[in-house]
C-alpha cells in the first residue's frame, strides 16, 4: 500500500514538473493583476492618472518607468533581442517611433471603446495608436527678462533681447524636441533654423532642462513644451508660454504592444486614459487634451483642444521618420 501511495506521489510531482517546465517558453505569461508602462511623461502627469486608474481597477498592480523616447526605445531593442518583452503599453511624443513600430509589426490593433468621442490627429488611423494629448509647444519667456511678449516665430531669429539667450532642446535627446524642429523646418525651411543660430540661440541638454534655464534666468525664453512649463509656473517660475499663430502641436500617441504580458489590462488602461476624468487631469497637468468636455485651466494659456487640432502644423509622419536621423545630424552640425 505504501509503495502505490509513493509511486502516485511521484506521478504527480513529475506531472507538475512537467507541465512547469512547459510554460518556461522565455515569454512573458499572461498575468490577471500586471500591468507595464513605458513612458515619456513626467510625474505631475502620468502620477495622477495611474492613481486613477487603480481606484477604478484596484485589482491591478502597475509599474511604470519614465524616461526620454531614446531611451524607451533602446530599452525596447534590448528587450525584443533577448525574446523578453516586459512592457504593455507604451506613451510617447516621438511620433515617427509608433509609425516605425508598426512596420515592425510590433504594435496590438486597438481601438478604444470611446474613440468616437476623441479628437483624432491621424488622417490615416487605423488602431495601432491613438492620440492620448496633444502637446504643444511654445515661446516660453521669462517675464522678468521679455516685458513684451513675442508675437512671432520671427522675433526670434531677429530680436536683440533673444540673441545669445534663446533655447532649443537637444531633438537627439529629446522626442518632443526633435518633432519641434521638424515642425519648424516643415513651416519656415531650414534657413529659418539657420537664423535662430545666427541669433546665437543655444542647443540645451533637455526639454526640461532648457525650460529650467529660462526660469533661472540664463535664458531669456526657450522653445518649451506646455506641461513641463506648467509644471514650473504651479512652483513659482515667473514664466509665460506663447503661442504665435503656427501653432506646434506633437501628438502623443498610445499604443498597446502585440506581444504584451498583459494585454487585456492594457485595453483598460487606454481606455480610462482617454476618459473625461483621465483627460481633465491631462489639461490639469498643463497640456491639451484629446477631449473637447473637459475644462482648461486659463493660468495656462492653452489653445482649445479644437484648436490645436485646426491651426496645428501639419507634417506627413512617415516621410519625418525616413528624415530623422538627418534632422538631428544637420541640427548637430549647426549647433555645434
Amino acid at each position: 500500500m505504501f509503495k502505490k501511495i509513493c509511486m502516485a506521489m511521484m506521478l504527480v510531482f513529475t506531472t507538475l514538473f512537467i507541465g512547469a517546465c512547459s510554460e518556461n517558453t522565455g515569454q512573458p505569461k499572461q498575468s490577471n493583476n500586471k500591468l507595464v508602462i513605458y513612458t515619456s511623461m513626467k510625474e505631475s502627469l502620468i502620477g495622477g492618472i495611474i492613481e486613477g486608474f487603480k481606484k477604478k481597477n484596484p485589482g491591478i498592480d502597475i509599474d511604470y518607468q519614465s524616461a526620454g523616447a531614446g531611451k524607451i526605445m533602446a530599452k525596447l531593442a534590448a528587450e525584443r533581442q533577448s525574446g523578453h518583452l516586459l512592457a504593455d503599453i507604451i506613451w510617447t511624443s516621438e511620433v515617427p517611433d509608433f509609425y516605425e513600430m508598426k512596420e515592425q509589426g510590433m504594435l496590438e490593433n486597438y481601438t478604444p471603446s470611446n474613440f468616437a468621442e476623441l479628437l483624432n490627429p491621424f488622417e490615416d488611423y487605423d488602431g495601432s495608436f491613438t492620440a492620448a494629448r496633444l502637446g504643444t509647444l511654445g515661446i516660453v519667456i521669462n517675464t522678468d527678462k521679455v516685458t513684451t511678449p513675442p508675437a512671432t516665430w520671427e522675433e526670434i531669429a531677429t530680436s536683440d533681447i533673444y540673441k545669445d539667450s534663446f533655447g532649443i532642446a537637444d531633438p537627439a535627446l529629446s522626442g518632443t524636441a526633435f518633432m519641434s524642429v521638424a515642425l519648424l523646418e516643415k513651416q519656415f525651411g531650414w534657413n529659418y533654423l539657420v537664423r535662430l543660430r545666427e541669433n546665437g540661440t543655444i542647443k540645451s541638454k533637455g526639454s526640461g532642462r532648457v525650460v529650467d534655464d529660462t526660469a533661472t534666468g540664463d535664458l531669456n525664453a526657450c522653445l518649451g513644451v506646455d506641461y513641463i512649463t506648467a509644471a514650473k509656473i504651479d512652483k513659482g517660475s515667473n514664466l509665460q508660454m506663447v503661442y504665435p499663430q503656427e501653432l506646434l502641436m506633437v501628438p502623443s500617441p498610445v499604443a498597446i504592444f502585440k506581444d504584451a504580458p498583459n494585454k487585456e489590462n492594457a485595453k483598460k488602461f487606454v481606455d480610462y486614459l482617454l476618459t473625461k476624468e483621465a483627460q481633465q487631469m491631462v489639461a490639469n497637468a498643463g497640456t491639451v487634451p484629446v477631449r473637447t468636455d473637459v475644462e482648461m485651466p486659463e493660468k495656462y494659456n492653452l489653445p482649445a483642444p479644437e484648436i490645436a487640432i485646426e491651426t496645428g502644423i501639419k507634417i506627413n509622419y512617415n516621410d519625418v521618420m525616413s528624415h530623422k536621423e538627418e534632422i538631428v545630424q544637420r541640427f548637430s552640425d549647426l549647433f555645434k
